[in-house]
């Protein structure tokens, strides 16, 4: 993990950029005192804290998960390991 530092309201936000195992940039490790600094400016992010996901998008993943098991049932996608699958709870 990489780590940046922003410059917030006269104080550093010290971030942490999460990279694959291939070194693509795939999240930002936000420390939780930096992020409830940052719901206090922006107070729309409160709302994606606790949102849930819609049916719409339940469904969406289910129907991938799907079509991903079948793929691999029928041996045109490798599987991945457990630890990866993991890794995305």
């Amino acid at each position: 993990m990489n780590t940046l530092s922003l410059y917030t309201n006269d104080d550093y936000m010290k971030l942490q950029i999460i990279q694959d195992n291939k070194g693509k940039k795939t999240g930002v490790f936000i420390p939780i005192q930096d992020w409830n600094e940052l719901k206090k400016q922006y107070r729309e992010l409160e709302k994606l804290e606790d949102a849930p996901p819609s049916k719409a998008e339940l469904l969406q993943e289910l129907r991938r998960a799907v079509k991903e098991l079948s793929l691999i049932e029928q041996r045109k996608l490798k599987p991945r390991p457990v630890n990866a699958l993991i890794r995305e709870l």
